[in-house]
């Protein structure tokens, strides 16, 4: 395709939203018309799928749930009996931002909280991460600080970030059951930390859960700051647009509502039911071609911008916990997915766009271009170029040469960042996995793979504390064949093995000895003290 041919094709495919200052360039994927004209039926049921969602229809059989993350934004839509709790939750986090902001609501020894540290696993903690890094201001008096995992080692620097500010922090703990195991250990850790300073943990904290929860229950009993609801319509993957996001952004000054009005207008634009006029329904076309609707390439996130480098974080669970799926809706096994990985352009054309540009073509780009380079004006490193022509000229080139080397891509293009163009952001790819997964029948909103994890993980640490119990039997070292044996776990020796290894390093009482590289010459005791 020659360059007149190519600039007919940009027009005649490109979207723009003028509401938000947003374009969508599809131009350089090579599908063609029989492929559109193909899916047309798959896109007619994609549109009625989503409207029947919204209508509150059934979403996730697994657990009996509807889906409405759409309605955060647009209460209206929602059933009558929601409607209220949608606003009122809303109203409940502006009043209290308003009191932390002005000093009603502070730390006993301090006129005024400092830090907020949120703690939270998944979506509890990307969207709020990404949200953050995106439009937090630097004149922000508070600073935020994420536990998301179980890792001893991150939270310890965590805490040592805060250090003597412990006094004066703001905790968020958010946890929809109150009982997933990585949360409810950062909880303990950061009780922990508080005790240690001899400060009360229950004047700091505020629990984001549902009503009826383990967390919603030692709340009341503990008597925390506040309490903010989670509603059993939202996934977590899709939760940024409530309190689980919405409350750690007006701590930090973000505009949530600004937020809200631009998933509410990406909304309504990924409603229409047209192809060409529905940018999800692009993307997901988009993403349909690329993948031969079977997730057979990678997408590769792309932002040139610094303030989007989590983005592809954030999108990978969105994407993959969505889509990445073993049946269909009738049961078939199909192995579904689309794998997202990414950074950030410019800097990792210096990493990974070498092997975009030559290597395996296993992938398409989705880059996202921002127009508006700061705020002011910027000065010329070159005659007549600044440090954001430089990054324009990047994403340019690079877009180009993956091109001419028979590599697809899309164009996301901004005109700004701002909490409306971020929430527009949310909405278009929450409606693209919608959509998608209609066109390649599967359900994108129940996670079997996760909890099948939660479960084999749970069966570990029982068989942890199996081996404590065993240990402590015996006043001789066992090796790992007899302590198997007597675990009744031969065929798990592999997995009693490494258990031990662990509390071994971490001086939990048990001794290792032996050859460590030669795993079934070693034993395994547990000296009682005397």
């Amino acid at each position: 395709m020659n360059n007149q041919e190519l600039w007919q094709r940009y027009q005649d495919w490109l979207y723009f939203n003028n509401d938000l200052g947003l374009y969508l360039d599809i131009s350089r994927m090579r599908f063609d018309n029989e492929l559109v004209n193909t899916l047309k039926p798959k896109f007619t049921k994609a549109f009625k799928d989503i409207e029947a969602l919204e209508k509150g229809a059934i979403a996730n059989p697994d657990e009996n749930r509807m889906v409405g993350h759409y309605w955060l934004r647009n209460p209206d839509l929602a059933p009558p009996e929601l409607q209220n709790e949608i606003i009122d939750n809303i109203k409940q986090i502006e009043d209290f931002v308003q009191k932390v902001h002005d000093g009603r609501v502070h730390p006993i020894s301090a006129p005024q909280f400092t830090d907020i540290l949120s703690i939270g696993i998944g979506g509890s903690a990307l969207g709020p991460q990404f949200v953050n890094d995106a439009l937090a201001p630097l004149s922000s008096v508070l600073s935020i600080h994420f536990i998301d995992n179980t890792d001893p080692a991150g939270i310890d620097k965590t805490l040592d970030q805060i250090s003597d500010r412990l006094k004066s922090t703001l905790v968020i703990i958010t946890s929809k059951s109150g009982g997933t195991p990585e949360t409810r250990n950062g909880l303990l850790e950061v009780k922990e930390a508080f005790k240690k300073q001899g400060l009360s943990f229950s004047d700091h904290a505020v629990a984001v859960t549902m009503l009826g929860s383990k967390m919603d229950e030692m709340e009341r009993n503990e008597g925390w700051l506040a309490e903010f609801p989670m509603f059993d319509w939202v996934g977590g993957r899709t939760s940024e647009m409530s309190s689980v996001g919405l409350l750690s952004a007006a701590l930090m000054r973000i505009d949530v509502n600004e937020l809200l009005t631009g998933a509410k207008t990406m909304d309504i634009a990924t409603r229409i039911p047209d192809i060409k006029q529905n940018p999800a329904a692009l993307l997901a076309l988009t993403w349909y071609y690329a993948s031969n609707g079977k997730g057979e390439k990678d997408m590769v996130i792309l932002p040139y911008k610094d303030s989007l480098q989590l983005f592809s974080k954030y999108l990978q669970q969105l994407v993959m916990e969505s889509l990445g799926k073993e049946v269909d809706l009738e049961g078939n096994i199909v192995h579904q997915g689309l794998t997202v990985y990414g950074n950030k352009g410019s800097t990792d054309q210096h990493a990974f766009v070498q092997q975009l540009r030559e290597g395996v073509a296993n992938f398409f780009t989705l880059f996202i271009e921002v127009l508006k380079d700061r705020n002011g004006p910027s000065i010329e490193v070159d005659v007549d170029t600044t440090t954001g022509d430089y990054l324009s000229g990047m994403m340019l080139g690079t877009r180009q040469a993956l091109y001419d080397n028979n590599r697809d891509s899309i164009t996301l293009t901004l005109t700004e960042i701002s909490p409306k163009t971020i929430g527009a952001l949310i909405a278009l790819f929450e409606r693209t996995v919608s959509i998608y997964a209609s066109l390649i029948n599967i359900n994108a909103y129940n996670q079997p793979g996760v909890e099948a994890g939660k479960i084999a993980a749970e069966k570990l640490l029982v068989l942890q504390r199996r081996i404590f119990n065993e240990l402590k039997t015996f006043d001789k070292p066992l090796s790992l064949t007899e302590l198997s044996e007597k675990l009744d776990a031969s065929d798990q020796i592999e997995q009693v093995y490494k258990l031990v290894r662990h509390l071994s390093v971490n001086q939990r009482g048990i001794i290792l000895q032996g050859d460590l590289k030669r795993p079934a010459s070693l034993t395994v005791s547990y000296p009682l003290e005397e």
